[in-house]
């Protein structure tokens, strides 16, 4: 399922126009993304946690040439299922 099929689905489920359901898709999405981009953690229960984990650098090598090379810190996002979620699949 993309972003569109979502919206088409949200809209026909709630009964909203497909505009106001994209507006509404999309502000979830701007919050989730703006809580994570200040270290914030997204916990929505009974569905699942966003969060974010800082990865240390490190060396690798690089494939082509074999070469040590060093891989910067960052961050990356993570979501960990909850057990309604878990649940509603399995």
């Amino acid at each position: 399922m993309n972003k569109q099929e979502l919206i088409a689905s949200v809209a026909d489920v709630s009964g909203l126009g497909k505009g106001d359901t994209s507006k509404a898709v999309e502000a979830v999405f701007d919050v989730i993304s703006a809580a994570l981009k200040k270290g914030d953690e997204v916990r929505l229960v009974g569905f699942g946690t966003f969060s974010v984990s800082k990865r240390k650098a490190s060396t690798g090598r690089n494939p082509r040439t074999g070469e040590p090379m060093t891989i910067k810190a960052s961050s990356q996002p993570k979501f960990k299922a909850g057990k309604g979620l878990k649940d509603a699949v399995n």
